[in-house]
């Protein structure tokens, strides 16, 4: 696995923690003594702190060892060619396997289709150049081979790579356009959850509202910075949570969504061979769309 922006710094044994859900503490503990885990290739102590690009590798003996199997799941297919595939991915499926979730993933649908993925991440994360959470719906880029993906990785680096998301969220939006300047780390009361915090990566988000409503907003968000939860976590700073969210907003659901009214509408770069700039759009899931007509019933 390689370590991202927004966990370096971390304490090795705790980020593991978080990432091998099925290893206990203590197992990991044993596991970074006895040298089985490595860092570029070297073994470290406990309490390494954790660097951007730095490469993971956990050697678990007496277990079953991880593979991730191809499996035959319907992929919305928006563009492919000898280098790119461009997906809608669905509202519920997660991008990559993890620990104790390696089936109907993103990744186990791609092996399936296409025998030619990046290796640049891994056996677990072929092909994947960027992520959308699991409740969000929307597209990605996938990379057919490491060149393209080098390249497509660049252009997010540079913040070239267009995103722009559609979201409902709770409220009325007091300003009709803005920016989001709020950097973004680990909460440092609940592990699992991002956060607004003085000592986090920069994350930047602009937005512009597109419909209002009595107590929602529909807005459209695009990403300068990609951290994770991004939009998630700015919005619910501003005190606006995305409808559904069961992160990041209210305990009782609202129109009986326990999944983010959130997704990844437009996505636009350069082509990894050509250059030359493409854009695909694609419209709200059916549920946000329903949503959206009751609302506008409701006046």
């Amino acid at each position: 696995m390689v370590v991202t922006k927004e966990d370096s710094g971390e304490r090795i044994d705790r980020y593991l923690v978080h990432q091998l859900k099925d290893v206990s503490r203590s197992k990991i503990q044993d596991l970074i003594e006895e040298g089985q885990v490595l860092v570029n290739q070297k073994t470290i102590k406990a309490n390494y702190k954790l660097r951007e690009q730095d490469n993971l590798e956990v050697i678990i003996s007496e277990t079953e060892e991880l593979e991730v199997k191809p499996q035959k799941i319907n992929l919305d297919i928006l563009y492919e060619d000898q280098d790119i595939i461009v997906i809608n991915k669905p509202q519920g499926m997660v991008v990559h396997p993890a620990a104790g979730n390696y089936k109907d993933t993103l990744v186990n649908a791609l092996l399936y289709h296409s025998r030619d993925l990046s290796s640049i991440n891994g056996k677990l994360r072929p092909g994947i150049v960027h992520r959308i959470d699991k409740d969000t719906s929307g597209i990605l880029v996938v990379a057919k081979n490491d060149i393209a993906h080098q390249d497509l990785a660049k252009q997010i680096k540079e913040h070239r790579m267009k995103r722009v998301y559609l979201a409902l969220v709770h409220g009325v939006l007091k300003d009709p356009v803005g920016i989001i300047e709020a950097p973004i780390g680990r909460n440092p009361k609940e592990r699992k959850k991002m956060a607004v915090v003085l000592t986090g990566k920069e994350a930047v988000t602009s937005y512009q509202v597109l419909e209002n409503f009595r107590n929602y907003t529909f807005v459209q968000l695009r990403l300068k910075t990609g951290r994770t939860h991004q939009i998630r976590v700015h919005l619910a700073f501003l005190g606006h949570p995305v409808v559904g969210d069961p992160k990041y907003g209210p305990a009782k659901p609202h129109f009986n969504l326990r999944r983010q009214a959130l997704h990844a509408a437009v996505l636009g770069f350069n082509h990894p061979r050509s250059g030359q700039y493409i854009e695909f759009n694609t419209p709200l899931p059916l549920y946000m769309q329903r949503i959206l007509e009751d609302l506008r019933k409701d006046g």
